[in-house]
C-alpha cells in the first residue's frame, strides 16, 4: 500500500494551532474521500468536533482551507512515496515505490492515498490558490520518482519520471473508476508488469 506516513508538524503552540490542525487533517481527509466538491464546510467542522460557526476563526474562506488540504495530502503521499523508496535498496526503489502505489491497499484506501489520483479530474475548476499547492505537490512527487531512476541526472529523466507518475496515477484512477473488479486488477497488473518488470 502507499503507507501515508505522519508528517512531522512543527509543535502547535497554543489552543487555536490544535484546533487548525484536526480541521486541516480532518480535511485532507475529506477531499480523497469525497472530492472537493462534495467536501463541505459544515460537515469538516463537525468529523472535527468544532461547530460551524468556528471555521472563520481559522480559514478566510473554503478555498484557504482546500489549499491547505490539498497541500497536507499532497505532503504526506510524497513523504510516503520518498520513505518507500528509501527503505528499499537503491536499485529496487523505483520497483518498491511502483508496487506500493499499485497496491490493491492503496486502490481501496482513497482517503489516505494519493490526492493526486483522487483528485485530479476536479483540479482545473478549483481555485487559484488550491491548483498552485497541488501543482507544488505534484512536482515534488515527480521529483522522488525521478531520483529512483537508473538514468537519473542525465538527459530525458525529467521526461522518464514524468511519463512513470502520468502511468502510475491514470493506472490508479482507472482501476478506481471501473465497476469490474477484474478489468481493475488487470489494470493494476498491466502497469506494473511495465513499470515494475517483475513484481508479484
Amino acid at each position: 500500500m502507499m503507507t501515508v506516513m505522519q508528517i512531522p508538524k512543527r509543535t502547535p503552540r497554543g489552543r487555536k494551532e490544535v484546533t487548525h490542525e484536526r480541521i486541516v487533517e480532518v480535511a485532507a481527509r475529506a477531499i480523497r474521500r469525497s472530492g472537493y466538491g462534495g467536501t463541505g464546510v459544515a460537515d469538516i467542522m463537525k468529523e472535527a468536533g468544532l461547530t460551524h460557526g468556528g471555521f472563520y476563526a481559522h480559514f478566510a474562506s473554503r478555498e484557504a482551507l482546500l489549499a491547505e488540504a490539498a497541500d497536507r495530502a499532497g505532503a504526506e503521499a510524497v513523504a510516503a512515496a520518498a520513505h518507500i523508496a528509501a527503505a528499499a535498496p537503491p536499485a529496487q526503489a523505483l520497483s518498491a515505490l511502483v508496487r506500493s502505489y499499485l497496491s490493491k491497499a492503496h486502490l481501496e484506501g482513497v482517503e489516505m492515498g494519493c490526492p493526486i489520483a483522487a483528485l485530479g479530474s476536479e483540479m482545473p475548476r478549483q481555485a487559484p490558490e488550491v491548483r498552485r499547492v497541488a501543482t507544488c505537490r505534484i512536482k515534488e512527487m515527480i521529483d522522488v520518482v525521478a531520483r529512483q531512476l537508473p538514468d537519473w541526472g542525465q538527459p530525458g529523466a525529467h521526461e522518464h519520471a514524468l511519463v512513470t507518475v502520468a502511468t502510475m496515477v491514470g493506472t490508479l484512477l482507472l482501476a478506481r473508476a471501473v465497476d469490474d473488479p477484474k478489468l481493475s486488477d488487470a489494470l493494476l497488473e498491466a502497469t506494473l508488469k511495465h513499470l515494475a518488470p517483475g513484481a508479484d
